[in-house]
């Protein structure tokens, strides 16, 4: 690849909460007072009455022991790929190029820009897939 981008493997978690106002907080607050960092979070519809808050802690292992400790209900660790590098057009082109030519599926994604020059990916690809995705980025 032609950019510089930094691109390492994360593992994400997920729970079901009910969808309303102070349960995303409840939680967060409680992540934050036990001191876990995060990498990142998405937080979206599931079904008419729940939201599903996916979690991308810093450090997967003490997240899984504390999370466990706090009785909080979650599923995984699932694997998923961090792209953190200098925004530009195009940006994820050659990313996206490389899975594609390895026949590796994205099937689900978010990015957002700092606005500032700098963008943060996240690319979830199926489980099975992800040795051949690791591969082809250079993990």
């Amino acid at each position: 690849m032609t950019t510089t981008n930094t691109i390492r493997r994360v593992d994400y978690f997920y729970a079901t909460i009910k969808d309303q106002p102070g349960e995303a907080y409840q939680i967060l607050n409680q992540l934050s007072e036990l001191g876990v960092n995060l990498l990142a979070i998405t937080v979206v519809p599931f079904g008419p009455h729940s939201t599903q808050m996916t979690i991308f802690p810093e450090d997967s292992l003490d997240f899984q022991a504390i999370s466990k400790s706090a009785g909080l209900e979650l599923v995984g660790p699932y694997p998923a790929i961090l792209v953190q590098g200098n925004d530009k057009v195009g940006a994820l082109t050659e990313i996206h190029e490389l899975l594609f030519r390895a026949g590796v599926n994205v099937y689900a994604s978010n990015g957002v820009s700092d606005g500032n020059g700098s963008f943060g990916y996240l690319i979830y690809v199926r489980p099975e897939a992800f040795d051949t995705a690791a591969e082809v980025l250079g993990l």
